[in-house]
Formats: structure tokens, C-alpha cells, sequence
């Protein structure tokens, strides 16, 4: 954390006193979640602002600045309410008069190349949306990356130049070979010319002041990826895969983001002023390698973040989860509160990685010698023993057999129930007493490309016109017909998987795509379907990629996952009135997703528990926000929903269920369950995943850890999980067990089981954090 002395009133009102002082290489702060972390970086940068108000600050775009942009706006505009001030002494930022921002200098860090910046989702829209015109800075003080003014060969535009949006940075260094790439090879000259004086003014003005970013995947800030020069300017650049995936979701899909090139500004442009004080923040424990990476290795071109080092106000802001790698917060672990049998597991499971020894092999000595280990209450040759117990406890556990359950398993998005629990959940529907509903909370429809939907659009467009969709034909359908038989669409999908008939399997998909086309503009007759069908297709062509669409293709794109959703269920004979979408109304496709409410995503989901009466509910257990910000939103939803329910009847029987998936995962020492996973298993979910969600398979908005299907990177992790059990438990306890079921594994799924105040508990601090929103 680095000696308290360096830091500011507002940040020593944040720190937590009890962390020790291992030697980083930038002092940072620990929160409890990512609504906090917003709250520490508004207030710091009021701070700052306080005593700068004409200075130059920079900051990022993104999903990471919600809560900074909440709550600096927040505590400005209500500056003198009793509330705010009481938070203003808490947190020491406590002055005469209120901040003012209209005098700052704003400087833009990075943009796509090429990218129209009247498009929504480039960023220099959203830093005018956001920080020019949401905080009221002035747009004449501000240094922006415009890309359309951005002068070019012959004063032509983007698209004359750049036909297919896609720039060759090899024209740098070799001749051109006709006359459009006469034209790119000039233009790419002038576009590193602007660049160098866009770095000049930069200069003139001092050097950013005030500099707040994210850190990526591979380590990067701004668009300085791993790799980047600490001398690094402001340029024109490519980026590596870990980016693209990030960036996808602003882009449209990785086949679009893997094409662009980005404008951003350097690491020595954030270095420059050397009195600057420069942040990252970060969130979720998905991030804590590459924060331990840039705060405890020697400083690197391979860890961006680094070069913070060389700024005196250098600082790192991070969540426990982004924290959680760092010596200090292991220290911290192992030496607070009380010890607890997860800590020893915790602790010998580390050694049995450090030494790449077999749990029956720790010595005693050994057990003495590591500096967590030797802090094991009455450490004796049964502690080792104590762990494999409590492994096979787990495993135990994980494979008993539930009966006379009713589950409800939900997911933020679709396909993270199957990510997530899709084996275990399959092995326990082969008893027929229990009963399971499949609740998706939001309509997921940002992960279907506009070039899937066209595909899908046009393939309808021809069934129709060939007199292929017979339902069309009865007289009752565009009155009630529509609505009926849907289980028959998902059955025509999946017979057409097992006899391999590709046309047939199309044609299941565009029937229902014609239901939902004639439910949502209540169409009359064929004529006005094809029509509707002709014009979407002619609105989304004339979209640039990323766009949000139209409210109610936005409910088409998510129609489409719905069907996916009940696709992969059907695989298992679950039926259609058993899958259900919710689509909560926070979840809009915006940058920033709405805040849950109480009236309109609390209710839906209490409703469902009154009518379904669940014994067992599952979740994606995100309380930090390690994934996507809809997961812990969602998070939010379903604590209160079950808090209301709460109210109304006894849940002291209620289990909580928190799975984890291709974002972000459990150790073995924090779950309660663990199943073991065959390869049998693994092929049935890729299988479900591969044939059921069909917008997906292609994987335009992958994981930055994996460049390919969701479903290759969740077996992955049960592997990785093995491989980690198997340290403690020895290989021949799965190859040589009597169980024929652990004689099959060859990967392990962890969930955490959890009671109604357990996890009420975990998701308390998240909710107190956003005020009370809900």
C-alpha cells in the first residue's frame, strides 16, 4: 500500500489501516466494490480539482467510469445537502466553495481508427456526452480525436481512402503498389503527423495534470498494449487479441475490432508531467494479475501500467477482488479474524502449487517453512490430511443425489447458466422428482451481430417466398396461431440436428423468427410480414456495426437468444413454459446499463418465486463486478427480490447456489461443492453450446483469455480446476477410485452453496454502496 504519509486527506479517508506495507511499485487504495471505487476517484479528483481548476485532466471511457461520472456529478449537484456534506467531513473533502470544472483543460486518451465520431459508440462521443457536456467542461478548452478531421490525401474522406475501414500499417515501410494505396501510404503520413501535434499541444499545456484509467487484460492503459514503450508517444497503432475482445462490444464483434486501429496517446504522454497525478482503477478479481504484475514485478514493457512508477502521484485504486493477488491482501487474509478451515485449505493448496508437490508429500518441515502454512493453529502431521478431507468432503457433496427439489436457476445473460452448471444440473434431472426452471433476467440481444439477424432475416424472406412456412396458410394465425406451438419449433431445431439436415434446422429458426416478427408489429397477413421483414433487413444494413438498435429489433435480436436459451434446455427434455425471460428493463444497450429499480426488475423476479416456490435458487455470484457490470446489477435484483420474499414466508430451508464461468472463477477453498466433470459431460455441454446458440458459435464477442467458443474456455477451467485438486488429492484417487464417476474426470466444477442471510450478506455492502437504489 506504500507509506500512508504520501497520501492525500480524501485518500487516507479510504484506506484501510489494517493492511501491511510490502514494498509495491505504486501506493495504492482497497475498497469493497466498484460503486465505492467510483465514489474514491470522484472524490480524489474533486480534490484535485479544488486546488487545480484550470488544469489539464484525462479520462477514460468505457463501462469502468460509471461510478466516477455518478458520483462526481452527484456530490456536485447536491454539494450543500445535509447527506452529502455529512460524506464531504467523512471523506475530508471539505472546502468553502463548491469545485468548479468549467476552467479545465480535457484531453481525449485513445480512439478507434477509423471510426465516424457522429457513431454513438465512439469514444469521442462519449467523452462529449459524459465529461464535455455531463460535467460541463468547455468544449474550447478541450483537445479532442476527431477522426473526420483528421486531414487525409488529396482532402478526400474516410471512406474514399479507406474503402473497407481498414488501414495497412505496412505501407509505412514499403512502396505502394497502385494508386488507392498511394493515397492510404499519404495518408497514413499525415495521420502521424497529426498525431505528433496533438502530443505538441499536449506539451504546450504542461503535460494531463490529472490522469484516471482502466487497465486492460494484457496490462494496457489507454491503448499502450503489452509490449508498449515507456517513451511511447501519442500514435496511430494496432492492438493484440486481448484488446480486441475487450473492444468488441463497442465495435459490433471481433471480426470488426480486429480490423481497427486506435489513436492513443503514449505512455511518456502520461508520464510527461512528472508532478501529474496518475490512476488506474480497477475492479473484480479478473484484473488482479495483471495489478499484481504491474505493482510487485520489476517495471516493464510487458506491464504498461508500470510506468506509474516514475510519477511520485502515481496511485493504483482497486476492489478486494482486483487486490486479492497482492502480498499485502494475502498477508491480510491469512493474519485477520478468526482461522477457519478454507484459510488451511487456502494455505496448503498454495504450497502444494509453489513447491509442485503432492499434498502427500508436504512435509512438516515444509509446512514451517512457507510464511502461511507455519500460521496454521496446532500444525501437526493430521494437517495435510485435514485439507484432502476437506476436498473429498466437497467432492462428496458435489455428487450426492438431490430429490423432491425445485430449482430455479437464473442468468444474467443467456448462456450463463450452462457455462456455468450446465453438468451438474444434468446430472441431477435424471431424477424425475425434482423440478427445474431456467429464469434468463435480461434479453441479451448486444451479442447478436447485425450480420447474423440479416442472415436469419433473409433466409426467412426465402422460406416464406418458396411456400415453406405452412403455418403461414392457417386461418387462425395472424390472430392467435402465432402464439402457439413453440415447443413444436424447438423440436423441428433439434430432430434436424439428429438427422444432420441443415435446410430443415433453418427453416425451425425462421419460424419462430416469423412468430416474433408478426407478435411484436402485430402483422395482419403475409404480405405485410415481408414486407416488415424486407425493411428491417434494409434498417440494419443502413446501421454502422455497434449501433443499439431500434427498440423493437433490439427485442427481436433478444427473441433470437431466447430461442437459444430454449434450445440448450430442450437437449434435456425441458420444455418451453419452464425457460423464461424475464427481460428486466435496466438493461437497455447503453454504455452505462440503468441502476435496477425496484417496480420494474425487483418484481418480475419475486413474482417468479412466489409462483415457481423455489427449494434452490442458482446465480452468477458477482458481487464485485468481475465480469460484466449486468452480472452484478442482476446480483442486486435477485437480493431484494429474495429479501421481499423473505417477508412473506419461512426460507430458512432456501439454497443459494453461486456459480462462477468463463469471466471470472472460484477457488477450490472458497466453494462448498465440488463436481467432478467427464469428458462425457464436457462434449454434451460444447454440444448443446455449438448447436443451440447459434449467434454465438462464432464467437464475435469472446473471453480476452480465449479465442474461441464459451464453451472451449468453461472446459478449460474445469481442467485448470483439476489440475489444481489434483495436487492435494493425487491423480490416483480419480484414475484408480471405486467410483466409475470419478474414475471419468477429467475436469471439476465449483459452486459455493450459500443460506438466504449468507447471501444477503455478501450482496449487503454492494447495495449500501448504491445508496439504496432499489
Amino acid at each position: 500500500m506504500g507509506n500512508s504519509d504520501h497520501f492525500t486527506p480524501v485518500e487516507k479517508s479510504f484506506l484501510n489501516d489494517s493492511l501491511r506495507n510490502n514494498k509495491v511499485n505504486v501506493p495504492y487504495i482497497v475498497v469493497d466494490n466498484f460503486p465505492n471505487l467510483g465514489m474514491l476517484t470522484a472524490f480524489r479528483f474533486l480534490e484535485w480539482v479544488s486546488k487545480n481548476p484550470k488544469g489539464v485532466i484525462s479520462l477514460p471511457t468505457g463501462k469502468t467510469p460509471e461510478y466516477f461520472i455518478f458520483w462526481t456529478k452527484h456530490i456536485l449537484e447536491n454539494w450543500d445537502k445535509e447527506n452529502i456534506i455529512e460524506l464531504r467531513k467523512k471523506h475530508h473533502l471539505v472546502f468553502n466553495e463548491k469545485p468548479s470544472l468549467a476552467d479545465l483543460h480535457f484531453v481525449q486518451i485513445d480512439e478507434f481508427y477509423p471510426i465516424d465520431s457522429s457513431q454513438v459508440n465512439s469514444f469521442y462521443h462519449y467523452v462529449n456526452k459524459y465529461y464535455i457536456e455531463g460535467l460541463g467542461l468547455k468544449p474550447e478548452n478541450a483537445l479532442l480525436i476527431n477522426c473526420k478531421e483528421i486531414p487525409l490525401a488529396s482532402g478526400k474522406s474516410i471512406q474514399e481512402i479507406f474503402p473497407d475501414n481498414k488501414v495497412n500499417l505496412e505501407l509505412r515501410y514499403r512502396e505502394a503498389q497502385n494508386p488507392l494505396e498511394e493515397l492510404q501510404q499519404e495518408s497514413i503520413f499525415l495521420i502521424d503527423n497529426w498525431c505528433s501535434e496533438y502530443e505538441q499541444k499536449i506539451r504546450k499545456l504542461g503535460g494531463i495534470g490529472f490522469f484516471l484509467g482502466g487497465i486492460g487484460p494484457d496490462g494496457h492503459i489507454a491503448f499502450n498494449i503489452k509490449g508498449s514503450d515507456p517513451y511511447s508517444t501519442t500514435r496511430l497503432t494496432s492492438t493484440n487479441f486481448e484488446t480486441q475482445a475487450v473492444a468488441a462490444g463497442d465495435l459490433g464483434g471481433i471480426e470488426i475490432s480486429r480490423e481497427r486501429l486506435v489513436i492513443t496517446i503514449g505512455l511518456e504522454t502520461i508520464t510527461y508531467n512528472k508532478n501529474a497525478v496518475a490512476i488506474i482503477f480497477a475492479a473484480g478479481e479478473a484484473k488482479a494479475p495483471m495489478v499484481k504484475d504491474a505493482l510487485e514485478l520489476p517495471p516493464s514493457n510487458l506491464y504498461p501500467a508500470s510506468v506509474l512508477t516514475h510519477l511520485p502521484n502515481g496511485r493504483f485504486y482497486l476492489t478486494s477482488g482486483a487486490a486479492s493477488l497482492l502480498k499485502d491482501s494475502v498477508d491480510e487474509y491469512y493474519h485477520s479474524g478468526d482461522w477457519s478451515q478454507e484459510k488451511t485449505d487456502k494455505a496448503i493448496m498454495s504450497l502444494t502449487e509453489k513447491l509442485n508437490k503432492y499434498a502427500e508429500h508436504i512435509t512438516l518441515d515444509d509446512l514451517r517453512a512457507d510464511q502461511y502454512t507455519r500460521l496454521i493453529p496446532d500444525l501437526n502431521e493430521n494437517t495435510v490430511q485435514s485439507v484432502i478431507d476437506s476436498i473429498k468432503n466437497k467432492i462428496q457433496k458435489g455428487t450426492a443425489r438431490l430429490g423432491n427439489e425445485i430449482f430455479y436457476h437464473t442468468g444474467p445473460h443467456h448462456d450463463d447458466i450452462s457455462l456455468g452448471l450446465l453438468p451438474y444440473i444434468h446430472y441431477q434431472s435424471r431424477d424425475e422428482t425434482n423440478i427445474s426452471h431456467y429464469s434468463v433476467l435480461t434479453s441479451g440481444f448486444t451479442a447478436v451481430t447485425n450480420k447474423f439477424l440479416i442472415k436469419i432475416l433473409n433466409d426467412t424472406l426465402s422460406f416464406i417466398k418458396k411456400g415453406d412456412i405452412e403455418m403461414l396458410q392457417y386461418p387462425d394465425f395472424f390472430e392467435i396461431g402465432y402464439k402457439n406451438k413453440k415447443d413444436k419449433d424447438v423440436y423441428h431445431y433439434l430432430i434436424n440436428i439428429a438427422s444432420g439436415n441443415a435446410d430443415e434446422k433453418s427453416r425451425a429458426v425462421s419460424h419462430r423468427m416469423v412468430r416474433n416478427i408478426v407478435e411484436l408489429w402485430s402483422l395482419k397477413t403475409q404480405q405485410e410480414l415481408e414486407e416488415k421483414i424486407s425493411e428491417i433487413i434494409n434498417v440494419i444494413n443502413s446501421s454502422y456495426d455497434g449501433q443499439n438498435p431500434a427498440p423493437k429489433i433490439q427485442t427481436l435480436k433478444g427473441m433470437i437468444r431466447e430461442y437459444e436459451e430454449e434450445l440448450v434446455w430442450a437437449h434435456f427434455g425441458v420444455r418451453t413454459k419452464n425457460v423464461h425471460h424475464l427481460r428486466l428493463g435496466f438493461y437497455t444497450g447503453a454504455i452505462f446499463t440503468e441502476k435496477p429499480n425496484r417496480e420494474r426488475d425487483v418484481i418480475p423476479i419475486l413474482q417468479q418465486l412466489r409462483d415457481i416456490n423455489p427449494t434452490v435458487i442458482s446465480l452468477a455470484f458477482d458481487p464485485e463486478g468481475s465480469g460484466p457490470d449486468t452480472h452484478y446489477k442482476v446480483l442486486q435484483a435477485i437480493a431484494e427480490a429474495v429479501r421481499e420474499w423473505g417477508k412473506e414466508k419461512d426460507l430458512s430451508q432456501l439454497k443459494i447456489w453461486g456459480y462462477r464461468n468463463v469471466w471470472y472463477q472460484f477457488h477450490a477453498a472458497d466453494v462448498t461443492h465440488i463436481f467432478p466433470v467427464s469428458l462425457n459431460a464436457m462434449n454434451t455441454m460444447d454440444e448443446s453450446f455449438t448447436n443451440s446458440y447459434l449467434s454465438q458459435v462464432e464467437a464475435s464477442f469472446p473471453s480476452y483469455r480465449y479465442n474461441g467458443k464459451f464453451s472451449s474456455l468453461s472446459i478449460q477451467t474445469w481442467v485448470e480446476q483439476l489440475q489444481a485438486v489434483q495436487l492435494v488429492l493425487g491423480k490416483p484417487y480419480f484414475y484408480d477410485n471405486e467410483s466409475p464417476r470419478l474414475r471419468a474426470t477429467h475436469g471439476l466444477l465449483f459452486f459455493k452453496e450459500m443460506n438466504v442471510e449468507e447471501f444477503l450478506r455478501s450482496a449487503r455492502e454492494l447495495e449500501k454502496s448504491t445508496e439504496g437504489v432499489l
